[in-house]
């Protein structure tokens, strides 16, 4: 489509490729190689392997850290970084406190004050709607990030650069921003941030009390935009009789260049050490966090949720956690059953191998195995701690000892016994 992608606009700048974009670069072509490499060995070690718990090797992992910590507290350098991490933090703990004009909230506990107008160069954002008043957990303290210094200034760079990416790429698709960060961003760029550079989908607020949850009379109008597919790719016109003229809309993209170069600085971003250790602190904290949110204020969400004069299935939030019916079962009943049919029906015609029917006798024969002899941990079916973002690893576990022709047979629909196995264990 050489025609029309012409005469899009560019939405971003064509970038000159600089020295320290070349390293990132080749950085992301090595971690991007590394991940789809096939490892021929099944106990390979790949960028996503979970370390197994070992005391020794974690005390030894922690004095390390320790002398490391204890080496940096002495120099003039890290002094002068925290002190600049303290100054930015006093900042941001300035937008959070509110000033001394607010007042007390109203008699009435469930409902949260009004937001208050900070003197500051962000403007505050007005709640749309009222919202259940919670107990609230701060952390307070000049330097709370748990690593070190060097290494909280690189990740502190490194996610800066990822939080840019993000919010070019959500303004070219027209999503919401988190608005606080855009500030941020701006004020890191020596930039000033304006309202009127913001994304901004329509929004509805929940219906109030008595009011029809129904009405559309609010709605937005029809664009009377249409949508084609051409070649799998989706064309959008203006209306019917651009469609017919073949003129579809003029939409900006990113070009190829820029979108490339973003790619790499994320992939670099998966292999980067001490990114990886501030994150995965932080997000154990934030969890912890949203435990103790959880013991506090449990009751107050439980009422909320019970208030809500709309509540079933079809408008509660759902979350698709890709669960398979091949999963229902546990291992022992998995185990068991695969005994039973043995037992019961070792002469069963269960399976067609070269156009030669084969009993289930026959099989477990061809596999030089013995349901006997079996065990929950031969049938390793069970997903543990080396299978996480491994796939190879994963579909092993899949097939119950390590054969498919067992899967087939037991976890499969589409075999020669038409799935009745599978039905009967889910049933």
């Amino acid at each position: 489509l050489p025609s029309l992608s012409a005469e899009m606009p560019r939405q971003f700048p064509k970038l000159n490729i600089s020295e320290v974009d070349e390293q990132v670069r080749l950085l992301a072509e090595k971690v991007f190689a590394k991940v789809l490499r096939e490892e021929d060995s099944k106990d390979a070690l790949s960028l996503f392997t979970v370390p197994e718990d070992c005391p020794i090797g974690q005390k030894e992992a922690k004095e390390r850290e320790l002398q490391k910590e204890l080496a940096e507290q002495q120099s003039v350098e890290t002094a002068k970084r925290k002190k600049s991490f303290k100054m930015i933090r006093s900042q941001s703990l300035s937008l959070q406190i509110p000033s001394q004009e607010w007042k007390a909230p109203s008699a009435n506990p469930t409902l949260s004050p009004t937001t208050p107008v900070l003197q500051s160069a962000f403007q505050p954002v007005q709640v749309p709607y009222d919202v259940p008043e919670f107990q609230r957990v701060s952390i307070s303290g000049d330097y709370c990030a748990g690593v070190t210094v060097d290494d909280y200034e690189q990740a502190a760079k490194s996610l800066v650069k990822a939080l840019l990416i993000r919010e070019k790429y959500s303004r070219l698709a027209y999503h919401r921003f988190p608005r606080t960060t855009s500030q941020y961003l701006c004020s890191m760029q020596h930039e000033k941030w304006k309202v009127e550079d913001e994304v901004c989908p329509d929004f509805h607020s929940p219906p109030e009390e008595n009011e029809d949850p129904y009405n559309l009379d609010d709605a937005p109008d029809n664009l009377d935009y249409v949508v084609k597919i051409k070649d799998g790719i989706p064309f959008v016109y203006d209306n019917k009789e651009m469609m017919e003229l073949n003129e579809p809309r003029s939409l900006p993209y990113p070009d190829l260049e820029t979108y490339t170069l973003d790619l790499s600085h994320v992939l670099a971003l998966i292999a980067d050490g001490p990114t990886k250790t501030y994150c995965h602190r932080r997000l154990n904290f934030l969890e912890s966090k949203f435990s103790l949110h959880e013991m506090l204020n449990e009751m107050s969400e439980f009422k909320e949720l019970k208030s809500n004069p709309h509540r079933d299935f079809y408008n509660v939030r759902k979350v698709d956690t890709h669960i398979h019916a091949a999963a229902c079962m546990n291992q022992k009943h998995l185990l068991r059953f695969i005994k039973h049919t043995y037992q019961t029906e070792p002469d069963r015609i269960v399976a067609e191998k070269k156009g030669k029917k084969m009993t289930l006798k026959q099989v477990f024969e061809s596999l030089h195995m013995d349901p006997y002899d079996l065990t929950v941990d031969s049938l390793d079916v069970h997903a543990g701690r080396q299978t996480f973002h491994r796939f190879d690893k994963f579909n092993s576990k899949y097939n119950p000892v390590g054969a498919s022709e067992l899967r087939d047979l037991y976890l499969k629909t589409e075999n020669y016994i038409g799935g009745e196995y599978f039905a009967r264990m889910v049933k």
